[in-house]
């Protein structure tokens, strides 16, 4: 993953609710999916397989965050385990196929969480991180983000 785009991903962490981070999380795999894909095609299966181990730990981690008090957990981790399968197959067969079937089962979960995310009232998962502004300085052709934690009593020079 692009370091640009990891630093992204990170700051969307820090502001995320619980149902944010499931979509953020499968979107990181998805993002990894495309990357091996890709790689894959241009014959640069180091690069690839790195990207679907990397997308093999983002789906553990959905896993291991199931609450199996409720029955949808089960039904989940069903579709976990059969991803993993495909990403498993994708990176011992180097198949292609597998990486399209992997990424329509986490594309169509992705797309319920996202259309239940909003209603996710709980606030941020991560206490004490600062905000996050976009626009107050611009580089050249590009906005740059610029963090602020507003409990930080030491800003600018000490003397």
């Amino acid at each position: 993953m692009e370091k640009d785009l990891a630093k992204t991903f990170a700051a969307r962490i820090t502001q995320a609710s619980k149902t944010e981070l499931v979509v953020i999380m499968y979107e990181v795999l998805l993002t990894d999916i495309t990357a091996a894909r890709e790689y894959f095609r241009k014959g640069d299966d180091e690069k690839a397989l790195y990207d679907i181990k990397h997308g093999q730990k983002f789906l553990n981690e959905l896993m291991g965050s199931l609450d199996f008090q409720y029955e949808i957990s089960l039904n989940l981790m069903s579709l976990y385990i059969f991803v993993n399968k495909l990403l498993t197959d994708a990176y011992y067969g180097k198949d292609v196929k597998a990486l399209d079937d992997a990424e329509e089962v986490l594309r169509t979960l992705m797309d319920g969480f996202s259309k239940i995310a909003p209603q996710d009232k709980s606030g941020p998962v991560m206490a004490n991180t600062g905000q996050i502004y976009a626009g107050l300085t611009y580089g050249r052709g590009t906005l740059n983000e610029t963090y602020v934690d507003p409990n930080q009593a030491n800003r600018g020079f000490m003397a």
